[in-house]
């Protein structure tokens, strides 16, 4: 199977999917039909403050928030197991 290729252009409108809109990676891939590595890989080639595609305005807030609430419910769901974890030992001591 022969690889296929990819104009700058495409390229650009990819990482500004991610970097501007707020688009995960795979979102991003699935949309255009493509592979999510190469979006990942086209993110770091391209590089962000080189091309002029830094994270800006309402796609940076939306990723950032994106971003903050997996990490928050990544937390809870930690606590909640340590929650668990101590009164299981709790009860365990004689």
């Amino acid at each position: 199977m022969p690889r296929r290729k990819y104009t700058r252009e495409f390229k650009i409108s990819a990482v500004k999917l991610v970097n501007e809109q707020g688009y995960s990676i795979p979102q991003a891939a699935r949309s255009l039909g493509v592979d999510p590595n190469c979006v990942r890989g086209w993110i770091q080639k391209l590089g962000t403050a080189a091309a002029g595609l830094a994270p800006s305005g309402e796609g940076a807030m939306a990723a950032e928030l994106r971003q903050l609430r997996q990490e928050n419910a990544r937390l809870r769901m930690e606590r909640e197991i340590l929650k668990k974890a101590a009164a299981f030992f709790a009860r365990e001591q004689p």
